[in-house]
């Protein structure tokens, strides 16, 4: 009983904060400037997700191959290439790069 308590708890926590907004500002209209801001909110906050975890992927040491396969994916997206193509790239840089750098290829 007291895990389907704390479980509904979460869920109301949960749910809350992002039904409140929509209700309560269906009706109002934002002015332009804060509708064109409220667009790069979403590529902010998957940079900011996915940035740390470029940087500690190859370990603190070999920080290079991070950056090197990090911006191999960011020009390649700048390109407009599938993203399996961005991703890939990046792999292969950062695998690339830290092999001629420690030595096994």
């Amino acid at each position: 009983m007291d895990l389907l308590v704390l479980v509904l708890g979460m869920a109301l926590v949960t749910y809350l904060p992002r039904m409140l907004p929509l209700v309560l500002l269906q009706n109002v209209e934002l002015p332009s400037f804060v509708r064109q801001f409220m667009k790069y909110i979403p590529y902010a906050a998957l940079g900011a997700l996915i940035f740390p975890g470029i940087l500690s992927s190859t370990g603190n040491e070999h920080i290079e191959s991070a950056i090197v396969g990090c911006g191999l994916s960011v020009i390649l997206a700048w390109f407009e290439m599938n993203l399996i193509f961005v991703v890939l790239g990046g792999v292969v840089g950062a695998t690339l790069v830290h092999g001629m750098l420690y030595g096994w290829l």
